[in-house]
């Protein structure tokens, strides 16, 4: 069976707006190194679109001239990925991607249940209703030195509390901090 690991930055307030706390090259290889462990990555709609509109290859072929290497080495994994979509509202995915149709539970168990190193999920919403299911496998944030005093948090709405067990930490020069953990119960 292959891990279901969420994976995110947050800030030290527990925000999770992607416009806060901008990620660096260092992390930007660790989330490289991150999303290499999985062999496929689960998104909600709207992380789905939100990662396509920053990190697929354009049509040129060209990466954007903005890009510098770290964050070239990042696109490139995650656009090569195999990806399965979650969503009520798209009628079809591309991007090396497949909408997960049917109940939750069962087409997440029947994605971990494939052979495989893993799969990785991202965003707020999915990974509230995973956690809710005790799907998760192993969290993994990453604490930007930043307050950023507005934006999503994640896990409102949690049905039951979570106990987590801390497996691995890593600081980063730039004061961030990523830490590993995995279910306690």
């Amino acid at each position: 069976m292959r891990p279901l690991r969420y994976s995110i930055n947050i800030t030290l307030d527990g925000c999770c707006d992607h416009r806060v706390g901008i990620a660096d090259a260092e992390s930007h290889a660790y989330w490289a190194a991150s999303l290499a462990r999985a062999d496929a990555l689960l998104f909600g709609r709207v992380t789905y679109e939100m990662m396509q509109e920053a990190w697929r290859r354009p049509p040129s072929g060209a990466w954007p001239d903005w890009m510098d290497e770290s964050d070239r080495a990042f696109a490139q994994t995650i656009d090569d990925a195999r990806k399965y979509v979650v969503s009520s509202t798209l009628d079809r995915v591309d991007w090396n991607a497949e909408l997960v149709t049917g109940d939750l539970e069962t087409a997440v168990r029947l994605l971990k249940d494939a052979p495989g190193s893993g799969v990785f999920v991202g965003g707020v919403t999915l990974p509230l209703a995973l956690a809710d299911l005790r799907l998760i496998d192993e969290y993994e944030f990453v604490v930007q030195p930043v307050i950023a005093g507005h934006g999503p948090t994640l896990f409102a709405g949690l049905v039951d509390r979570l106990q987590l067990e801390l497996v691995d930490r890593q600081e980063f020069r730039s004061g961030s901090v990523a830490l590993r953990y995995r279910p306690a119960d």
